[in-house]
């Protein structure tokens, strides 16, 4: 029940303290100048407690958002592996810009002006960040608010859920001519660094990130069994991926040819993987290959795998790749196999008809 206790403050002004108390729940205390607001706010507290309301009010006003992000980077970003290192990033500029407000105060509106002046800030390339970036960072802090909501019951509702995403761009499509890609292999062959050639080969013929290349040790590839298999991937999954044709040979060669202990299958300088990209430029740059970058080898053999017959499915399973919406960029590559498709269809169900 909530009692109401007349009382004079320091300053010798009359006040009211409102205490109440229900079995099972702490006492919840606050004072008031008005007898009438300390009675409104005991029967609505009284209410809130006995329809379990009141728990998450008192959590979302007495938490700020830095306590709900310090918790989330504490025991929730440490399972998220690599990519926890971006979302970490991400979370510590609202930490920043919007730290400092309770939960019950952080408003759709205020996030949206967070959002609107990500797009306006500056990268390190000089441009202004894009859409898809100033996404990534709605959707770290919209997770953030997720597992409070769910996990913690510090807030009743995510406000991200109602902040507008941003209009993201199509996604780039560069892959190299079946010309070019004979050039390009032909200035890596030739390269003075040892390891470009198989690099940009198992990048070709398997779509391996650059990190996954480069990051590859020899206890995750099997020469017999021509496969590798990766731990730690983009999003978190293992994946295996099949090692075939020359990537598998040239690798067979390298474990062959190795001198050192060292774990990484392109070494580099102090027990650390290889550094290519001056070396995979200067080949492109000989090979007379203009706006094209490492990542667009990966692009490369999704293209390579659609035009000869693989299924968007197939695709980014080969990828690694949770959803088919990053791989549909590729299905018009595949049009002649989805007519044939059809025509099996057409043929299995209405036989040899004339049209």
């Amino acid at each position: 029940m909530a009692t109401i206790t007349k009382r004079i403050n320091p300053n010798g002004e009359t006040c009211y303290q409102v205490r109440v108390r229900l079995k099972g729940h702490p006492v919840q205390i606050a004072t008031f100048k008005r007898k009438t607001d300390a009675t409104r706010w005991g029967t609505q507290t009284e209410a809130a407690i006995r329809e379990r309301r009141h728990f998450k009010t008192i959590e979302s006003t007495r938490r700020t958002l830095a306590d709900l992000i310090d918790r989330y980077l504490r025991d929730v970003i440490p399972l998220k592996g690599r990519q926890g290192k971006m979302q970490t990033a991400q979370l510590q500029y609202w930490r920043a810009e919007i730290g400092a407000y309770s939960l019950a105060d952080v408003t759709p509106a205020m996030i949206g002006e967070v959002r609107d002046k990500l797009l306006r800030t500056q990268t390190n390339r000089g441009g202004l960040m894009n859409g898809a970036t100033v996404n990534r960072y709605l959707a770290a802090l919209g997770h953030a608010f997720t597992v409070a909501v769910r996990e913690w019951g510090w807030i009743d509702d995510n406000p991200v859920r109602k902040v507008t995403k941003l209009k993201e761009a199509r996604g780039r499509v560069r892959f190299l001519s079946d010309d070019e890609r004979e050039r390009l292999l032909t200035e890596c062959r030739v390269s003075k660094q040892p390891y470009l050639l198989a690099a940009v080969v198992l990048a070709l013929s398997t779509g391996m990130r650059a990190q996954e290349i480069l990051g590859l040790t020899w206890d995750r590839v099997n020469i017999e069994q021509g496969r590798i298999l990766l731990e730690h991937t983009k999003n978190g999954e293992r994946r295996l991926v099949p090692l075939v044709g020359q990537a598998r040979a040239l690798l067979a060669a390298q474990q062959q040819s190795r001198i050192d202990a060292s774990p990484w299958v392109f070494p580099g300088r102090k027990d650390k993987p290889v550094e290519l990209r001056a070396a995979f430029q200067f080949a492109l740059d000989r090979a007379g290959i203009a706006d094209f970058k490492f990542h667009d080898l990966r692009h490369s053999a999704a293209s390579y795998l659609a035009m000869n017959g693989a299924s968007v499915a197939e695709i980014a399973e080969v990828l690694g790749h949770k959803t088919l919406q990053m791989v549909k960029r590729y299905a018009h590559l595949s049009e002649a196999h989805t007519t044939g498709v059809v025509e099996r269809m057409n043929r299995a169900v209405f036989g040899g008809a004339a049209e």
